[in-house]
């Protein structure tokens, strides 16, 4: 299966994106991770209002083969996450980079994310080799 990777994201080595719309962020798990977690049966986000600071753990996501931390793209207020994955997680797999994004962040600070992030490239040289 041929993995995507959008070159208006921003990535983690840690497989999460962040999609900026100004200083909004949309973060989500890239499809190389449910590619490598397999079938996903939990998901634990935090609540809005909550404070991230970019590297820490902001939840958990389970699969059939593993529990893996999610681990925050950048600093900023949750201002939404999508509560409809809390009760239907397996559908993270049917679109990671459109209606599966988790949270919804108020960035800090919006060049954070471009000085510690990955670019499209560079992500997909990681995960695929050159």
């Amino acid at each position: 299966m041929a993995l995507e990777y959008p070159d208006d994201l921003r990535y983690t080595d840690t497989h999460e994106y962040a999609r900026f719309d100004g200083e909004i962020a949309t973060v989500g798990i890239t499809a190389f991770a449910v590619d490598q977690l397999g079938d996903i049966v939990f998901l634990e986000l935090p609540d809005v209002g909550s404070a991230l600071e970019q590297g820490e753990t902001f939840g958990t996501i389970e699969s059939v083969k593993a529990v893996e931390d999610l681990h925050a793209p950048v600093s900023g207020t949750v201002i939404d996450r999508n509560e409809a994955l809390l009760d239907t997680p397996e559908q993270i797999a049917d679109d990671p980079y459109g209606d599966a994004w988790l949270l919804k962040v108020r960035v800090d600070d919006p060049d954070e994310a471009d000085e510690s992030t990955l670019s499209a490239e560079e992500y997909r040289t990681q995960v695929e080799g050159d």
